[in-house]
């Protein structure tokens, strides 16, 4: 997949392509469906970075990092900062999650709720994150196991661009 064109994101099966703030305001759109998503930043301009971000303190945990650390993250030349995926098989069995269910989770923990999303948090310290576009790809009846989709599309991403997603700390 090209991960700097929407056109192939959209011929590869991605839809929604909602902004955060329209999912802050309506997540009914995104489909109670297994699947992957991306978050997407579409700004050709440097990313501008916050040192206290907006993220929840999951278990007292701060989900801030330093300037640094986002600088040494951050992937040129892709729209694509995020891959996550919800209902995958782990250790053999399917989960129930839903894309609904874990957006939804995602855009709680981005509004300072103390919920369960810290995978994906560095994109709550971008200045602009309102204006980031999530995708998904849903895979109705356990057609394809997005876990491994997940692994598969940021090991792509890791020949292409020598390093993971920018919000994705884990393979």
């Amino acid at each position: 997949m090209n991960f700097k064109s929407v056109k192939s994101m959209k011929n590869d099966g991605f839809e929604g392509f909602k902004t955060i703030q329209d999912l802050f305001s309506n997540p009914t759109s995104i489909p109670y469906e297994r699947g992957i998503y991306l978050v997407l930043y579409l700004n050709n301009d440097s990313p501008e970075f916050l040192s206290k971000g907006v993220g929840g303190y999951f278990k007292g945990k701060d989900p801030n990092v330093t300037l640094h650390e986002l600088k040494s993250n951050w992937v040129d030349n892709t729209f694509v900062i995020y891959i996550g995926q919800a209902g995958g098989k782990r250790a053999g069995k399917w989960s129930s999650r839903t894309l609904n269910e874990r957006i939804s989770t995602y855009m709680k923990f981005g509004k300072g709720y103390n919920i369960g999303h810290y995978g994906g948090r560095y994109i709550w310290q971008l200045k602009n994150y309102r204006d980031l576009v999530i995708c998904w790809k849903p895979f109705p009846n356990k057609t394809r196991d997005p876990k491994m989709v997940e692994s598969q599309m940021i090991h792509e991403f890791k020949i292409i661009y020598g390093k993971r997603p920018f919000a994705n700390l884990q393979d």
